[in-house]
């Protein structure tokens, strides 16, 4: 059951960001960042936590998820460092996603060829 409220949760947020991008005037970057402030505004209410504890991945890794990550990163880094938590806790919760992002997309730059566009 797990894997069905997975693919049904990350299938329906992925089918209100195409309904987004199909039906308003929003153009794609709009509705990506949309999306990350929206999953800090939800995780800030306390919404979040408990749909990406439901949910798994389905709630984890579309960008609903990364404003979640970063939300609870702060969060996390204010009640141990105060302050100072507020602006390092996102980047240290992101840290590793983002590098993993980087060195796998060098690694396809160097082991892909481009082709010719036209």
């Amino acid at each position: 059951m797990n894997y069905l409220w997975a693919f049904l949760v990350g299938g329906a947020l992925c089918l209100a960001g195409q309904l987004l991008i199909d039906l308003t005037p929003l153009t794609p970057a709009r509705i990506l960042t949309g999306y990350v402030a929206a999953g800090v505004v939800l995780s800030a209410v306390g919404l979040y936590g408990p749909l990406a504890d439901w949910a798994g991945a389905g709630a984890s890794v579309p960008l609903l998820g990364f404003g979640h990550l970063l939300a609870k990163g702060v969060q996390q880094a204010v009640d141990e460092q105060g302050l100072v938590g507020a602006f390092t806790g996102g980047l240290t919760a992101a840290a590793g996603g983002v590098a993993a992002s980087l060195v796998f997309a060098i690694l396809a730059a160097l082991l892909g060829r481009s082709k010719d566009q036209n």
